[in-house]
């Protein structure tokens, strides 16, 4: 990563990704059998992308409050 000007930021394995809305941050419980992420927001994603953007924010997060 490092050859390559990227830096890994590990979060935390108890994250919400899955259960957290991207969009408005409310939390839900999400049952396994459920692909599709929909929050009362309006917000309607594929699960595995809706969990991939909170990782993405609460990376993003981590590296600014460490700076």
């Amino acid at each position: 990563l490092k050859e390559q000007g990227k830096q890994l930021i590990k979060i935390d394995k108890w994250f919400p990704s899955t259960k957290t809305c991207s969009n408005c941050g409310s939390v839900k419980e999400v049952g396994l059998s459920e692909r599709t992420y929909q929050c009362t927001c309006g917000l309607s994603l594929n699960r595995d992308y809706n969990s991939a953007l909170n990782i993405k924010k609460e990376g993003i997060r981590l590296l600014s409050s460490a700076a």
